[in-house]
């Protein structure tokens, strides 16, 4: 699962296996916590992050919502995603 991003500790990795997912996600890690967040909805669909790391992540998203659904459809395609800006 390659690392999309990374910024202020948090690293975004996606998984890039066809048709292995149904909701356009993110696989977000931060120090011991994990959390899964749809891209479209902007909801955790699995685990958690402290608060403060949960509205960098959304903030994150939100700015590169466009390239985040690119990347999703590459990884349908078994392709590698690309590397997206981190959140400055």
């Amino acid at each position: 699962m390659p690392t999309i991003s990374m910024f202020f500790g948090i690293i975004i990795r996606m998984y890039y296996a066809p048709s292995e997912h149904n909701l356009p996600h993110i696989h977000v890690y931060y120090q011991e916590y994990k959390s899964v967040v749809n891209i479209l909805s902007l909801d955790t669909i699995v685990g958690e992050l402290p608060s403060k790391q949960q509205r960098l992540v959304i903030a994150w998203i939100e700015i590169h919502k466009d390239e985040l659904i690119a990347d999703w459809e590459l990884c349908q395609n078994g392709e590698k995603p690309f590397s997206i800006e981190p959140l400055k």
